[in-house]
């Protein structure tokens, strides 16, 4: 007989494959008409006008966006949930009470119409949220996020939930409940960390904008991977009740809600518009705080941009270092200052940030699967390292002391923590956050600029090379609480991107610590050729209207220095 376990995945399988044979059967698996091709191509503020004056009906909308989701599907595997009927039902609830001499002006319905699909931690009522695991499977919630319910209020098409990995933590979205979610530039490589599906979603045009969540970098690693626009918010600024996690409690390095979108204007727009709904009287998390149009009016003074090249642990890749030269070169032919900044150690926050997420031992995620389920080769990992007798990692610390001395730091404080040790580890936490706040300031940056991830999307099955650790581009601004987004720059170009000739041979690699030597062992410009390449800007708490500014700017030097990212059709 199965396993519950397998029973499960065998029950949610069947029950998506279902939905999909509904959807054949109404005609979305047949090509765009002319008319939703100019709806797909309309912005957010467009489609929502066309929406509210009558134009375009809801229906009509999810007609284009519809098809296009479950091509994105049949593509990457990338859906959890399909809930077209029940999306486009509740916006036509809405739109019947616009009238036709309603505008957008009135902010009655501020999305009314807009395609927004969501990760599967996010609850939704009459629907599983599975975080990927086997036990959450044919469980429906009762209860809505008050994300979920003021989207839905002001008029958005809830359409979809996105598919994530086992227990959320990983940098490849797979799981034995919905499988692999794969790249839609190229199908033998991954998505990135647990927003995967949803970076898969947008990159072939079947949402306009997604919400995410981001402990490490979720909500912009496959921003990166896929070549569309990620944005991690402070602590407050976003709604986050409701949002499911495999770590329940933890609020030393807390998860936040983030967004991803297609295009820039519209990740700025659906911002503006929900922050115009003051989500703090939907949900307790969120800080009233209004939206701030100043911040974004930077005006025509130069800026001053801090550059990280290494973090000190694993050197960028040379696409992905590319990238970043690009937007620094194209910055300075506008004129900015762009400078090397050089903060308080890097690894040493990123340790302490390791230490407090896996502060239980990595209790919480293992113990949520179910018997006989198989959490990510990653985690796994790093679970089983927690798990090693601490005599044993000393052991194996004082061996790799001087040879690799992160490795060996990590060997010794990876272990589970009392509550006292945890709250030094808040106060350290604490101590760096005062020490970076102080060197930004002493240098007096506008903005800091990083690679998305050392590594571009990395092909399947290699993530356990690359390991948890080398996200740490992304993990060090939800340790700080800064804001942070990413935007696509350009492409791996197999010529120009290659490593060395002889370059696993050469002393450079062979002083790499264990983390870099994994990252590099799996990167390979021929095979990565054509995927898309991401830059992280950076801006301090609660910063968001500014880093949505600041990833403008650098937008407009691109283009400026004749270096647009155009996307290409997927499906």
């Amino acid at each position: 007989m199965p396993s519950l376990h397998q029973q499960a995945c065998d029950s949610k399988r069947r029950y998506l494959q279902a939905q999909i044979d509904a959807l054949v059967g109404e005609g979305y698996d047949v090509p765009l008409t002319p008319a939703e091709q100019t709806i797909h191509g309309l912005s957010l503020s467009d489609l929502v006008e066309e929406c509210t004056a009558g134009r375009v009906t809801p229906r009509s909308v999810l007609g284009a966006y519809g098809k296009k989701t479950l091509s994105a599907h049949r593509l990457t595997n990338c859906i959890s949930d399909f809930m077209f009927e029940e999306a486009v039902g509740k916006a036509e609830a809405e739109e019947s009470e616009t009238g036709s001499t309603k505008t957008v002006l009135t902010g009655e319905f501020p999305l009314l119409g807009l395609p927004v699909s969501l990760k599967d931690t996010i609850n939704i009522a009459g629907h599983d949220t599975t975080v990927g695991l086997a036990r959450n499977v044919g469980h429906p919630v009762t209860t809505s996020a008050p994300m979920v319910r003021l989207l839905q209020n002001a008029g958005a098409i809830l359409h979809v939930k996105t598919t994530v990995p086992a227990a959320l933590i990983g940098i490849e979205t797979e799981s034995d409940v919905f499988g692999l979610t794969t790249n839609p530039y190229n199908t033998k490589h991954g998505v990135g960390a647990s927003t995967g599906g949803g970076g898969a979603l947008l990159a072939c045009g079947g949402s306009l904008v997604e919400i995410a969540t981001d402990i490490g970098g979720s909500a912009r690693i496959p921003a990166h991977y896929c070549g569309v626009y990620g944005l991690k918010p402070s602590i407050g600024r976003f709604p986050m009740d409701g949002s499911v996690s495999s770590m329940p409690g933890l609020e030393s390095v807390q998860i936040v809600s983030g967004t991803m979108a297609r295009r820039l204007d519209d990740l700025e727009e659906f911002w503006k518009r929900v922050v115009g709904m003051k989500p703090w009287t939907y949900d307790f998390t969120c800080v009233p705080v209004p939206w701030r149009s100043e911040e974004l009016e930077l005006g025509e003074r130069k800026l001053k941009w801090g550059v990280i090249w290494e973090d000190g642990i694993c050197p960028p890749t040379p696409a992905c270092k590319r990238a970043l030269s690009l937007v620094v070169e194209s910055l300075k032919l506008q004129g900015h200052q762009v400078v090397d900044f050089t903060p308080p150690s890097i690894s040493e926050l990123l340790v302490t940030g390791y230490q407090l997420v896996f502060a239980d031992g990595g209790v919480q995620m293992r113990d949520s699967a179910l018997p006989g389920e198989a959490l990510n080769p990653p985690l796994k990992s790093t679970i089983s390292l927690l798990a090693l007798p601490r005599f044993f990692k000393n052991l194996l610390a004082w061996w790799n002391r001087s040879t690799d001395p992160f490795y060996a730091t990590l060997l010794e404080s990876m272990h589970p923590k009392t509550i006292v040790e945890e709250r030094e580890l808040c106060a350290k936490r604490d101590e760096m956050r005062g020490r970076w706040h102080e060197r930004w300031s002493e240098e007096d940056l506008d903005f800091v600029l990083t690679v998305g991830h050392p590594l571009p999307a990395l092909e399947n099955g290699t993530g356990e090379k690359a390991s948890l650790i080398s996200s740490g581009y992304t993990f060090m601004f939800n340790i700080l609480d800064y804001t942070a987004g990413v935007l696509p720059v350009t492409f791996v170009d197999k010529a120009r991107d290659a490593l060395p000739a002889g370059f696993m041979q050469s002393a450079e690699y062979s002083g790499m610590n264990a983390v870099a030597k994994g990252v590099y062992s799996v990167y390979d410009a021929e095979k990565m050729h054509g995927l898309p390449l991401g830059v992280q800007v950076v801006g301090r708490r609660m910063e968001e209207e500014k880093v949505i500014g600041g990833m403008k700017i650098v937008e407009s030097a691109l283009k400026d220095a004749g270096k647009v990212f155009l996307p290409r059709v997927l499906v």
